[in-house]
């Protein structure tokens, strides 16, 4: 009853935290709604199957499960006649998706999968979409296509697939999306299969059917049903999910640790400053444990409250943020907002647990107060920094500049994450030593003024020196804001400058023929540019176990998957990697694979099939030249629909641009093309995450101007009893908010420079370009003043508020109680 009665009556002293835990708990109920919501679903193309067999999985170099290795044409045979006995079921279809696209005058049909729109006509009855009109294709040069597309029945249609453009006759259309050509073309376009679809008779049983499919398939494969069948996506879908979930990701750490930090904060601030009222319970009987247990117990009611109302707007939220992932092209097609019970449920207990840790924070230090402290002023503990502290701030600091030199010899997709932690790191440090700051930057601030005969310098200076622990508090939270918005606006500022130059320098002297509307360069464009390099990239499995694979590789039988690897391997025309039946690797991957020089490897391609190879040369890492590299016409042979890379033509010969679908571009205009397609996703990312971190810790900068204000009551009503006006004490506190801004702000830089000067330098060594920091005079402006403004304003509400009732006869009998 105590801490509900304590919560009722100093609402205005919880204010501060509730509104805190509300904004947190809102940021990460509406990140986990999205991210729910975005999971994958069932393709529309899939609606008409009871289930899906797929072969077995193979894990990356790390050991995660990645792609699944297709079965040959002589595997996929004898599985495919077993499922398509299994009772109830009325067809066992092979589903093929390869490279279609429609060139129409001149140029290619904007389609975003159509890197998988072509397929064989089989797959079409799998499909809720049906032939409207005309007949199924029966011959190689025949195709159906989706009626939106405007080709009329009998009209020839120019389709470019990995060959080229190729002349085909529309024979029908149907009302969905995709290409469909006779089963015979498709085999050729993709020999391997990837999935055998299962069409069910009318009312047959699903859960009999996948039972009897995986009893047949045995350790050859698996069988998904339900949402099971999400896990077949296209690529472009997945792209997008993947940097959807990233950003959401980065807002839900961003927004997880900014709760935390300024929740503890300002609980710690609130707690400090009752230490009288907590005098006064010892004083009358209470022991420090019933003490904690009455801090901790307001908290929790304060972080319950703070997240169901945080919850409710997070909810509120989502068809919001889910609008600007649609405007950032992140969204995957589709996706619907929908609220499921864990989201919310993690979001109350973050709140609350926040809440709990923080207040256990501060009552461990509350619970030592003495009885006496009911006698005397409730700030006189705020001096110093006690031992625990110490050790805590400079053990932190020490991991935060370990983080800082780690970003700079960190990998490229590390780089940014690690500077994020390495400045979360120093932020919790700089505020934990704070106090030792607050004093003497106070005193060299204050000391011009201390000449002009005015009272307020001094009575600034005096109230930051006496009480520097209860200024760090204030000081806390505009680390975070200042630092979070340089770091943020500094690293895109850096690679801004970096990542082109250093592109363009690789690629120096080249002209570069880039797709334009495709996915990427036909066999059509690369005998029009035949010199150069032009990179045939495919996914390609390494079987570990080399001397079973050998002894079975006549039979092109699959190797069990736990013993292959998947990754990515290039097919070259470059004379010095291309050499038939060799592989060259760098070293990374050779000492991951644990091959050597001479060494022989199988390596089963996209067709199923195995292949020996071996081991050519073990190289240094060159990106540039690709960790597993074979000959071209080897990755052609074994992967039909494999579409090439940039090519790069040198100096000394003519690029050609004449095939539809492509570009041309020299090294300056590449670099910045190249930049420039994630430019606009890493500038919107970086701008809604600074907005986060500024906007919620200039909520709490105000929150916690206006707690302190309302904290120091006595001291305005003792200062205006002495014949202070009410301009002349706003003046005061609008100094000493200013005073406190400038030393966060100036913390909250300090402790970013470290960060982004070693990523600065790891960019100057991954870019080999002079690459020094940059940052964003504009957005740091906008911070600081941001943050100034609102704690200026809520100290002045609170302050003249204050000032008012101390004209009241309440505040008149405090003062002669005083």
């Amino acid at each position: 009853m105590l801490i509900l009665a304590n919560v009722r009556e100093r609402w205005s002293g919880f204010l501060g935290a509730f509104v805190a835990v509300l904004v947190g708990a809102a940021l990460i109920t509406t990140t986990l709604v999205i991210y729910d919501s975005a999971r994958p679903k069932v393709q529309p193309r899939y609606a008409g199957t009871a289930a899906l067999a797929l072969p077995q999985q193979a894990v990356d170099a790390d050991g995660s499960p990645e792609d699944r290795m297709p079965w040959s044409k002589a595997e996929a045979e004898p599985l495919l006649a077993g499922l398509d006995k299994v009772p109830g079921v009325a067809d066992a279809v092979v589903d093929r998706s390869f490279y279609a696209q429609a060139i129409k005058d001149g140029k290619p049909v904007t389609d975003e999968g159509a890197l998988v729109s072509g397929h064989g006509w089989g797959s079409a009855q799998m499909t809720p979409y049906k032939l409207v009109s005309g007949r199924a294709p029966s011959t190689a040069d025949e195709v159906v296509v989706d009626r939106a597309l405007g080709a009329a029945v009998g009209s020839e249609l120019t389709v470019n697939i990995t060959e080229g453009r190729k002349q085909f006759t529309v024979v029908g259309t149907v009302d969905g999306p995709g290409y469909y050509f006779s089963e015979a073309f498709a085999t050729r376009q993709e020999p391997g299969v990837g999935a055998i679809a299962l069409v069910a008779d009318k009312g047959a049983d699903t859960g009999a059917i996948v039972s009897a499919a995986k009893k047949m398939l045995g350790d050859r494969g698996d069988v998904v049903s339900g949402d099971g069948r999400s896990e077949l996506q296209p690529q472009h879908i997945e792209h997008k999910r993947f940097l959807g979930v990233q950003l959401i990701s980065a807002m839900a750490i961003l927004g997880l640790f900014t709760t935390v930090f300024v929740v503890a904060s300002m609980l710690v601030l609130a707690t400090g400053m009752r230490r009288r009222e907590i005098g006064l319970l010892r004083s009358i009987g209470a022991s420090p444990q019933q003490v904690k247990r009455v801090i901790i117990g307001e908290a929790a009611v304060v972080g319950l409250l703070g997240s169901i109302a945080g919850c409710v707007a997070g909810v509120a939220a989502a068809p919001l943020l889910r609008s600007v992932l649609d405007g950032l092209e992140v969204a995957p097609p589709g996706m619907e907002v929908t609220v499921a019970a864990w989201p919310l449920l993690t979001a109350s207990v973050i709140g609350v647990g926040v809440s709990v840790i923080g207040a256990w924070t501060a009552g461990r230090k509350a619970a030592q107060v003495a009885p006496i402290e009911a006698l005397l002023d409730s700030r006189s503990a705020n001096k110093g920094m006690g031992h625990g502290r110490w050790i805590a701030g400079l053990a932190i600091l020490g991991a935060g500049v370990l983080l800082a030199l780690g970003t700079a010899t960190s990998s490229a997709d590390n780089r940014i994450n690690m500077a994020i932690f390495a400045t979360m790191t120093l932020i919790v440090a700089a505020a934990l030593l704070a106090p030792v700051f607050i004093a003497p930057v106070s005193r060299f601030l204050t000391a011009p003024f201390q000449r002009g005969g005015s009272a307020g310098p001094v009575l600034i200076r005096a109230e930051l020196v006496a009480n520097p622990r209860r200024a760090a508090s204030l000081v806390a939270p505009v680390i975070a804001a200042v630092g979070f918005a340089v770091l943020l606006s500094g690293m895109v500022e850096t690679m801004r400058v970096a990542y082109p130059a250093g592109e363009a320098l690789k690629v120096s002297g080249q002209t570069i023929v880039t797709p334009d509307g495709t996915p990427g360069n036909t066999d059509e464009v690369v005998a029009a540019n035949p010199v150069g390099k032009a990179a045939l990239p495919t996914r390609a499995f390494v079987v570990k176990d080399a001397s079973a694979a050998k002894a079975d590789k006549h039979t092109e039988q699959a190797e069990n998957a736990a013993g292959a690897t998947v990754l990515d391997v290039l097919g070259s025309r470059d004379p010095r990697w291309s050499k038939p039946g060799e592989a060259v690797l760098g070293e990374s991957t050779a000492k991951q694979l644990g091959l050597t020089k001479g060494q022989e490897v199988p390596v089963r391609f996209a067709d199923g099939t195995a292949v020996t190879l071996r081991v050519g040369a073990v190289l240094p890492d060159d990106p540039a030249r690709g960790a597993f590299v074979v000959a071209r016409d080897l990755v052609r042979a074994h992967d039909p629909a494999a579409l090439t890379d940039d090519i790069f033509v040198p100096g000394d010969a003519k690029a050609s641009a004449a095939v539809p679908g492509t570009a041309l571009h020299d090294a300056a205009e590449y670099a910045l093309a190249d930049y420039q397609t994630d430019a606009k996703l890493t500038d919107s990312l970086a701008m809604m995450l600074i907005i986060i971190a500024v906007g919620y810790s200039v909520i709490a900068v105000a929150n916690s101007m206006a707690m302190a204000a309302h904290g120091r009551r006595r001291d305005f009503g003792v200062m205006k009893s002495a014949g202070g006006t009410v301009g002349q004490l706003l003046l005061v506190s609008v100094g000493e908010t200013s005073l406190v801004i400038v030393i966060g702000a100036a913390l909250g830089i300090l402790v970013t420079l470290p960060p982004l000067a070693g990523m600065a330098s790891g960019l100057s060594q991954a870019t080999s370009s002079d690459v020094s920091l940059h940052l964003s005079t504009g957005t740091l402006t906008t911070a600081v003043i941001g943050t100034l403004v609102a704690a200026v304003l809520a100290g002045l509400a609170v302050t003249a508020k204050t000032l008012r009732a101390c004209g009241q006869r309440r505040c008149r009998d405090r003062q002669e109680q005083t």
